[in-house]
């Protein structure tokens, strides 16, 4: 039996706030891996724009869009 292997990735910021250079990464590595993994974290040292529920959403929506 061949099976071939997944190719993963993980893409771990703050997000705070997402960017152009954010949406550009994120749009390379969903074109070079089978499935990637947007982890938006939490700096405590870091004064935060946004909650980590609003990254989250705003994250998501660059992921999931069309591109």
């Amino acid at each position: 039996m061949n099976v071939t292997p997944i190719r993963r990735a993980v893409y771990a910021g703050s997000f705070d706030p997402p960017t152009l250079g954010h949406v550009w990464m994120i749009r390379e590595a969903q074109a070079l891996f089978d499935e990637l993994i947007v982890a938006v974290g939490v700096n405590p040292e870091k004064q935060n724009t946004y909650t980590i529920e609003e990254r989250q959403v705003k994250t998501a929506f660059f992921a999931d869009a069309p591109g």
